[in-house]
């Protein structure tokens, strides 16, 4: 099957790189939170105050999938408010339910 990319919206891949570090320097902050979390995953993130960059990630995993991987959602803002220097991402791991 041929996969054909997404036309990025404007600047929508810096602005993804930017919150990916932003992302991991948190995670790396918090080390605990990896306990919690799959070895191997695919972040996804999806923030609120950037719709469409948020559309944007979801339309990535909906053609691409996430290569067998488990996937953990980052909610977060991608532009901290109230003055806050760093952003702190609610992250969220689907539960996998047999049918």
């Amino acid at each position: 099957m041929v996969k054909t990319p997404l036309d990025a919206p404007t600047n929508v891949v810096e602005r993804n790189i930017l919150l990916t570090s932003e992302i991991m320097r948190y995670l790396l902050e918090q080390p605990e939170l990896f306990s919690a979390l799959p070895s191997d995953f695919e972040l996804v993130i999806l923030p609120e105050d950037d719709p469409e960059m948020r559309l944007y990630n979801l339309d990535l995993l909906d053609k691409y999938g996430s290569q067998g991987k488990p996937i953990v959602f980052a909610r977060t803002k991608a532009r901290p408010s109230n003055g806050a220097t760093k952003i702190r991402p609610s992250l969220f791991v689907p539960v996998p339910v047999a049918v």
